[in-house]
């Protein structure tokens, strides 16, 4: 099949297949005009790669877990699990230093709201003459 019909199939635009391609996530042949053929299972890997990104993972991390789906083996299995799990660990990480900077934030908004707040104070308190 054809890149239009890859990416209708998949689900996803022309440009993200190209970009697959450009990745190493997917393989094309080339057809004698220089047009880029794709056989029934890369709908299927495309779908793949679009669970994986939604995952979190990063292409350079798909590359690295790619080839343990297309050679299964209980050591490639156990790469896969260990490269995974590094991942997650990343994401805990990240997602901790986003909670740490909602708290700041939420710190700066109640510092806002105490100002906000002896602003209307002040400004409602009749101006008393010296």
């Amino acid at each position: 099949m054809r890149i239009g019909e890859l990416a209708a199939r998949a689900g996803v635009s022309v440009r993200s297949v190209r970009y697959y391609e450009e990745q190493g996530l997917l393989a094309s042949t080339r057809s004698a005009s220089g047009q880029r053929r794709y056989t029934g299972e890369a709908v299927e890997r495309v779908v793949f790669i679009q669970r994986l990104y939604a995952a979190g993972l990063s292409s350079r991390t798909m590359a690295e877990l790619l080839p343990c789906v297309d050679s299964p083996s209980e050591q490639a299995s156990d790469a896969a699990l260990t490269r995974m799990a590094q991942e997650r660990e990343r994401l805990s990480d990240h997602i901790a230093d986003l909670v740490r900077t909602r708290e700041a934030l939420d710190g700066l908004m109640a510092t806002a709201r105490e100002h906000r707040e002896r602003l209307r104070t002040d400004a409602a308190s009749p101006a008393t003459a010296c």
